[in-house]
């Protein structure tokens, strides 16, 4: 959150790359030392077409593609990863799993940025033991989260403009186990099993030698932040992210409920709120949000840069042309103007 004065730069010209993307107190900054905040988009499909055995991305992923994100004014675009495709195990096919996955996603950074846009990495899809990674669970498992984690950031380790977002959506467990793990009891017809906490993803990616940020998501769909200082894992690195997501219909959607905990997480880390959404069509409730968060520094990511049609579609086309909410979220972020306007 700015203090006053003059107003953080937003967004750097699409090409010269937002450059080594770190924290630094409560702020994001660039390579320069320069305040940056992310404002993107969620790239959906790299999480669920490999484990359903007909792709890796849904729709384009090329250079066009990502041009077309970058003439939004966009700095940051996040990639739902699935741990079974990225480790080929449990049965994903070769052609969408393992070696290949993990090669189609090192490419798409690349490309990204090339463009001057920041990945973000997501643990999005994940399952214990045997079973298929083919939804979100509570938590991320301790059969597989912490490898793919150690994975994912030895691979991606040299890489200075990339975050990672260490697990989508926890929810329905406690605090305590939301940082350290617990037993996730039996059900649907599943065992149970072990999950891991936020504290050893973190260790997982530090031990690893990667030094870039990490953003960790709240409770209840990672749209609960109200013990988040208080119970937050320890970086050793002081690279932490605290990710929110809000949706018109989510918990805390309520200016009330942003002022009495999203700007209390804000003042002492960077928040980027990982998902923003809505269950119309209009962009109404998205660009209520969105100026509050240009008042408090908080970072956005749109959902989601997929021709779904409404209300979750952005674009009509991977060429970028808008749906009714993706006009929305670009002309808002096209009047920013490339620096934020921080007002409290």
């Amino acid at each position: 959150m700015s203090s006053g004065g003059e107003a953080a730069p937003l967004l750097t010209a699409v090409g010269s790359g937002v450059g080594a993307v770190r924290v630094m107190g409560n702020q994001l900054v660039d390579g320069a030392g320069q305040r940056v905040r992310l404002v993107g988009v969620s790239r959906s499909g790299t999480e669920y077409a490999c484990v359903q055995r007909w792709g890796i991305f849904d729709g384009r992923s090329d250079a066009k593609s990502v041009a077309a994100m970058a003439s939004w004014g966009i700095n940051a675009v996040r990639i739902p990863l699935n741990e079974d495709c990225w480790l080929g195990i449990n049965g994903v096919p070769a052609r969408f799993g393992g070696i290949a996955y993990r090669r189609a996603i090192q490419a798409y950074v690349s490309l990204l940025r090339k463009a001057g846009i920041v990945a973000v990495l997501d643990l999005h899809w994940s399952a214990p033991g045997r079973q298929l990674a083919t939804g979100q669970q509570v938590m991320p498992d301790a059969s597989h989260s912490v490898r793919f984690w150690r994975s994912v950031a030895s691979t991606l380790r040299p890489d200075r403009n990339v975050i990672f977002d260490l697990f989508n959506e926890p929810h329905d467990v406690s605090w305590a186990c939301w940082r350290q793990g617990c037993r996730i009891p039996a059900s649907g017809g599943h065992p149970a099993w072990r999950a891991v906490g936020m504290q050893q993803l973190v260790n997982a990616v530090r031990r690893t030698g990667a030094t870039q940020p990490v953003m960790v998501g709240g409770l209840a769909w990672a749209g609960d932040l109200s013990k988040w200082v208080a119970d937050a894992p320890v970086d050793p690195r002081h690279q932490m992210i605290a990710s929110f997501h809000v949706y018109s219909f989510s918990g805390c959607n309520t200016e009330a409920c942003w002022n009495r905990t999203v700007a209390g997480v804000a003042r002492r880390v960077p928040v980027v709120t990982g998902e923003l959404g809505q269950n119309t069509c209009n962009g109404a409730f998205p660009e209520r949000y969105m100026n509050w968060a240009d008042a408090h520094g908080v970072s956005y990511l749109a959902w989601s840069w997929d021709t779904w049609g409404c209300p979750d579609g952005l674009v009509r086309s991977y060429a970028g042309t808008p749906s009714a909410w993706g006009a929305a979220f670009r002309g808002h972020v096209r009047s920013l103007g490339g620096r934020s306007t921080p007002t409290r």
